[in-house]
């Protein structure tokens, strides 16, 4: 593997040289920089064009302008990068810093929750194969990866900001909103739960009561602009993430794996309680990182004492259960300050820019401005890449389901769960490795379109911006990571199927 990893990064550097020639090429015959100052009227034009000649080094052969870039590119090997300068003389590393720093904020959250979205119902459609739910679910995701982005995005600026910002001033529902909420949500229920005519009939009717009554009385508490999970909520749910996590691996009769998992979830709800002044009053960036790495660390050693011979799988349910606990706290603490957040910012949902200008506030407030700033971009987004994964993940699932060592494990007696987990699902990821990582590396580069809709100022936007200007250095410094990221998630790609597979030598 390190003789693999050796050749591909050799090979990186051939083929990074080659490409960066070629779009140096394009890039410097894309237009004329000097454009607008050609047909400026300013006394002044003749000396702005010999400053701009000079700053860009136009007044250079192709060539010796190549190779002065690939000069500052290398000094990155020693942490000296110089990428030259814009037309307007800003660093192009400082732009690009900036920029690749927005766009990451944007992609890598909606990249996660493709991922895990698109993975679970690809899953979920491949075991009900050919019922209601998967022609429902196939015929949803091909919508939303068939829509303009464009469109779409102008769909989730009028009823996702505009809309829920007006109904924020006095939330409230009308009979009839509730009424056919209660039953859209009673007939989805009954639609995922499946099962016999009359599960399916006992499956709506207990969903849509549930919702009949549960939305007037969030109303009534105003649970919408005072929202929270509180301590018997988080403690709850992080327990029935213990349980469920070890249905789904093992069964709950396998002890050796409850047991670390229930004792992670303990740990999460008596913590939660007694650092409850930290996160009021201390919560930072650095206390969260110290957070998530004794939620890893210490579940970790639980479960390696505890697991016995199934030490593996309780080291990974017990890690799970107290990231996902700890990530419910997190949510109740953002929940408890919405409503002050409301009174600083009264229409929350915004529709344009990454942050709001001037806002100051706790950390738990900013964290409020950013996120709900990424709301909508990261949504359209999801949206958009959810078919993709939904789908490979769902015809690598029924593919690996034909295989002879599935229909061995199930003559064993084996339970679905551990066919569908353990057996299948593993194998199934091989194809989906390769989706996923060249979506990352493509998303990196920034989504341009969305990021021109909702004023994102990222990487997508400085090549769009380099494009129009015919300004190559912002265009190469957005090649450069998007070809870095494109070969380096590939090489990992190819890494990653080696350990999910130890059949495949590289």
């Amino acid at each position: 593997m390190l003789t693999f990893i050796v050749r591909r990064l050799i090979a990186a550097v051939g083929i990074m040289l080659a490409s960066s020639l070629l779009v140096f090429v394009l890039a410097i015959n894309a237009g004329d920089p000097l454009f607008d100052l050609r047909e400026s009227n300013d006394p002044n034009r003749d000396t702005l064009i010999e400053q701009r000649v000079a700053m860009l080094n136009l007044d250079l052969p192709w060539y010796q302008r190549y190779f002065l870039w690939l000069r500052g590119v290398s000094g990155c090997v020693i942490g000296q990068c110089d990428l030259g300068q814009n037309r307007v003389g800003q660093e192009v590393t400082h732009v690009l810093g900036a920029a690749a720093s927005s766009t990451l904020r944007l992609v890598v959250l909606a990249t996660f929750i493709a991922i895990v979205v698109g993975i679970a119902i690809g899953i979920l459609t491949a075991v009900r194969q050919y019922s209601g739910l998967d022609y429902t679910v196939s015929f949803l995701t091909f919508l939303f990866f068939s829509l303009p982005v464009f469109w779409a995005a102008v769909l989730l600026k009028e009823y996702l900001a505009i809309g829920y910002n007006n109904w924020m001033r006095d939330p409230s529902f009308s009979p009839l909103q509730v009424g056919v909420i209660a039953v859209i949500a009673g007939f989805l229920m009954q639609v995922i739960l499946a099962g016999s005519l009359r599960r399916r009939a006992a499956t709506f009717a207990v969903t849509t009561v549930f919702f009949a009554v549960a939305l007037p009385v969030l109303v009534a508490i105003d649970a919408f602009r005072n929202p929270q999970l509180g301590w018997v909520g988080v403690a709850a749910l992080t327990f029935a993430v213990a349980v469920l996590s070890t249905t789904m691996t093992v069964g709950l009769r396998a002890k050796q794996v409850l047991l670390p998992a229930l004792i992670s979830a303990a740990l999460v709800s008596i913590l939660q309680i007694a650092l409850f002044n930290v996160f009021v009053y201390y919560m930072n960036w650095m206390i969260m990182l110290i957070g998530l790495i004794f939620a890893v660390v210490i579940p970790w050693g639980i479960g390696h004492f505890l697991g016995g011979r199934y030490r593996t799988i309780a080291i990974g349910v017990s890690i799970t259960t107290s990231v996902i606990g700890a990530a419910l706290t997190v949510i109740d603490h953002v929940l408890r300050n919405w409503s002050s957040f409301l009174g600083m910012k009264p229409r929350p949902i915004a529709t344009i820019g990454s942050h709001t200008p001037n806002f100051s506030g706790n950390f738990w407030q900013v964290a409020l401005d950013h996120g709900t700033q990424l709301m909508l971009p990261t949504l359209l987004l999801t949206l958009i890449s959810l078919a993709s994964y939904s789908r490979y993940t769902r015809t690598s699932m029924l593919e690996v389901n034909r295989q002879d060592y599935i229909r061995t494990a199930r003559a064993k007696g084996a339970p679905e769960r551990i066919v569908i987990f353990r057996h299948a699902f593993r194998n199934a990821l091989i194809p989906i490795t390769t989706i996923a990582a060249f979506d990352f590396a493509s998303l990196i580069g920034g989504a341009v379109v969305t990021e021109q809709v909702f004023g994102w100022k990222g990487m997508g936007e400085m090549f769009a911006t380099g494009i129009h200007l015919a300004d190559p250095n912002p265009i190469m410094a957005f090649f450069l990571v998007t070809g870095l990221a494109a070969i380096i998630f590939n090489m990992l790609a190819d890494i990653f199927y080696a350990v999910l597979d130890p059949r495949i030598r590289v």
